[in-house]
């Protein structure tokens, strides 16, 4: 309480109510478990044999009759009229699921850092306190590491695959997004306006009157150099990670307008929550977003239609909603991503031969066991969007629009190096001061600017790639 006030108490409640309420109240177990979502059960092997016009042997002697032995499992002709069950899932039916504790325990905690943001912003209004830290920063920060953590789990379970085909189409989106992380970083602010330059600018210039106090001002280019190529490595690491989620998006999407086929409000709902992407793609190239708007053609004459602090307070709005309009959506793709086994066994009854009932048991049980896979690469990126956003919008300095937007910010005075104090007793809150000072110093609001504005157009330009890509591999590539 003495350090940071109410804050504290807020973010302990927050951690105590997350660990107590998650066996009993759970965001994402509802998401997923609520009954909403149908699964397709498989058919046993009693069903199959019906369906094939036999019956099920039982004794040996009837086995080899209808030829088969103990060596050769059951087989089915695969045009056979199979019609699959389904019934809704529930938490009982989810306990088999595949990383569906990560995802639970996941989602949950992005909910909660939500809420504990929500307040922390409220606070900040409403008492503005000045010597505070902003605990929700932190919370957020959590979300973005943890994000890319599931990213991770779930990208190398992909290389774990014992086929090999999913490791390679990794490592080549990952070099080609590096490239693309290249050319990002030198294109102009005139058509990218990130404002990493000038945020990279004054970390040069604050950090070069540090160095130049040890001697150390040689290093000044070594380390943007660094940061830069640490940079595009996190870059070629995120499109990695993200290019199965564009692919998983792309075949949802297209399954769930099939879906959705009689419903063209759903159908709008789809496609702008599909778009998504490409809108916060646009809404940082300068030349058809800021100067359109601050400079629109009005026939021989320009129009200013809002300022540039308006623009920045609209940009976040509309990620933020279009985030809420993606987690809306959420469902009709998960369902989508279910239908996949009825699909597959359409397609199974188009084809000659034979096939055994344990393939047929698998995939269909296969499909229902990744539902939880399929609901992090969905419900992954718009997590992570959404909270480099709010940070985006805390340590960037933005203003929400709903109270006083924040002063300008002022030119900060160049850090200093904390020198030994003569009074033991001051030497620990006087150096505490210090480092803080010099680190807010370097670290200003106007490199966090740059920074989050890259990271969180970066996530949306994968998202656009690998998507786009989708379409393609799914309409043309696997129909053929």
């Amino acid at each position: 309480m003495a350090v940071m006030g109410v804050q504290v108490v807020v973010s302990l409640l927050a951690a105590s109510l997350m660990q107590k309420l998650a066996p009993h109240c759970s965001f994402a177990r509802w998401l997923l478990c609520d009954g909403s979502l149908r699964r397709y059960k498989h058919p046993s092997d009693e069903e199959l044999c019906a369906l094939a016009g036999k019956q099920r042997p039982k004794a040996r002697r009837d086995r080899r009759m209808n030829g088969m032995t103990d060596d050769k499992p059951l087989s089915v002709p695969r045009d056979i009229d199979l019609r699959l069950d389904t019934s809704p899932i529930t938490a009982v039916d989810a306990l088999v699921l595949r990383y569906f504790l990560e995802y639970q325990w996941f989602v949950d905690f992005a909910v909660y850092s939500t809420a504990v943001y929500i307040f922390t912003e409220g606070y900040y209004c409403l008492a503005d306190p000045q010597k505070e830290t902003n605990i929700g920063v932190l919370w957020c920060l959590l979300t973005v590491v943890f994000s890319i953590k599931i990213f991770f789990t779930v990208m190398r379970h992909y290389f774990r695959s014992e086929e090999g085909g999913e490791r390679s189409v990794c490592l080549t989106f990952a070099f080609f997004f590096l490239l693309l992380a290249m050319v990002a970083l030198v294109i102009r602010e005139d058509y990218l306006e990130f404002g990493l330059e000038p945020g990279l600018a004054g970390v040069s210039s604050n950090l070069e009157s540090i160095l130049k106090q040890r001697g150390w001002d040689w290093t000044l280019p070594l380390a943007r150099l660094g940061f830069k190529l640490g940079l595009v490595a996190l870059c070629s690491f995120l499109g990695a990670c993200l290019t199965f989620p564009g692919l998983r998006l792309a075949q949802t999407h297209l399954d769930a307008l099939r879906m959705a086929a009689d419903k063209p409000l759903t159908q709008v709902l789809l496609h702008l929550s599909f778009l998504a992407p490409v809108m916060v793609v646009v809404m940082w190239i300068r030349p058809i977003s800021r100067d359109f708007l601050l400079h629109a053609p009005m026939g021989k004459q320009t129009v200013q239609i809002m300022s540039d602090s308006a623009y920045n307070t609209v940009r976040l709005w509309t990620i933020v909603g279009l985030c809420l309009l993606r987690l809306a959506v959420t469902r009709r793709h998960l369902q989508a991503y279910l239908g996949l086994a009825e699909r597959w066994v359409e397609q199974m009854r188009k084809e000659a031969g034979r096939i055994t009932a344990l393939e047929i048991q698998r995939k269909i049980t296969r499909i229902y066991c990744y539902v939880s896979v399929v609901s992090l690469q969905y419900l992954g990126p718009i997590i992570l969007t959404l909270h480099c956003t709010l940070l985006l919008k805390t340590l960037g300095n933005h203003s929400w629009g709903l109270y006083p937007e924040p002063p300008p910010l002022p030119p900060t005075a160049a850090p200093t190096l904390p020198r030994p104090s003569s009074k033991d007793g001051e030497d620990v809150r006087v150096a505490v001061e210090q480092i803080t000072g010099v680190l807010g110093g370097i670290f200003t609001p106007l490199f966090f600017r740059g920074l989050f504005a890259f990271l969180t157009w970066w996530v949306a330009a994968c998202q656009v790639v690998t998507s786009l890509f989708g379409l393609y591999f799914h309409q043309y590539l696997a129909a053929s």
